[in-house]
């Protein structure tokens, strides 16, 4: 299995990661956790909560879109397992996130820039857990 390395396409992809969780911070006083963000949309408290995780949501979804348009391709996506694999590992994500009070993006982008101690060990976590995992998956199990 090949990792293409996109330093490029990925520092555009932080940029905007970054200025989206600071503008919604500075606009709405909120973190920018996707799952926060989804959970208050299935249950808003009113409707400019739903408003603007909304079009939170929208913005990350429509990226394809956006680059169909420009560029009149859809991004190449490969997903080399199961569909059972992928209920799975979403279901495991899920849990982990609650029992993390958060995500990756919450704790990670948010978390770590207010140097929250509970963000630092998550994140530290995150890493550590997805290190032993690729390293088990590609030199262990040899996938």
């Amino acid at each position: 299995m090949e990792t293409v390395f996109t330093p490029w396409a990925s520092l555009g992809g932080g940029v905007l990661i970054g200025l989206a969780a600071t503008l919604l911070m500075l606009f709405l006083g909120r973190i920018m956790g996707a799952t926060g963000i989804l959970a208050g949309l299935l249950t808003p408290s009113s409707g400019s909560e739903f408003a603007w995780r909304g079009a939170v949501l929208l913005g990350m979804v429509s990226g394809p879109l956006a680059l169909l348009a420009i560029t009149g391709e859809m991004p190449a996506v490969q997903v080399p397992i199961s569909t059972a694999m992928l209920i799975g590992g979403g279901l495991l994500v899920g849990v982990g996130v609650t029992f993390g009070s958060g995500c990756t993006s919450g704790h990670g982008v948010c978390g770590m820039a207010r140097l929250s101690v509970r963000s630092v060990a998550a994140t530290l976590t995150f890493m550590i857990t997805t290190f032993a995992t690729v390293y088990v998956v590609r030199h262990v199990l040899g996938a």
